[in-house]
């Protein structure tokens, strides 16, 4: 996959969640089992929308970019990203934390890693 296609749906991949996070969290973290009873808790979520939709930000700007040293640096820290968001999503998964819906976030960051790997590597 070329650059421009990978980052354009990494990014529109993490708009769609910045926004859902902001705009209807009552609605989205229930599916996952977390219970957002209080206005901290919904903010909290907003909040999370600012690095959601940083990376968003980040993937679509540069979505022109020629493979090369600065675009094997991007790649490399998109996957060191998704990786953190593996290893957080597995450790709520864990603690019992995430229930129902919330097993796709694993598979989710997992995949999204092993693409952001495959980039990093064809630069």
């Amino acid at each position: 996959m070329n650059n421009k296609t990978f980052l354009t749906t990494h990014g529109i991949i993490y708009s769609i969640f910045a926004l859902a996070l902001f705009f209807i969290p009552a609605v989205i973290w229930p599916m996952y089992g977390i219970e957002l009873n209080d206005k901290y808790a919904y903010f909290l979520s907003q909040h999370t929308s600012i690095f959601l939709g940083g990376i968003a930000a980040i993937s679509l700007l540069l979505r022109e970019i020629e493979p090369g040293h600065i675009a094997k640096k991007l790649f490399q820290a998109l996957l060191i990203s998704n990786l953190l968001g593996v290893l957080i999503t597995l450790y709520a998964g864990a603690k019992g934390l995430f229930v129902g819906f919330g097993w796709s976030d694993p598979v989710f960051f997992t995949l999204l890693s092993i693409w952001s790997y495959y980039q990093f590597k064809k630069q």
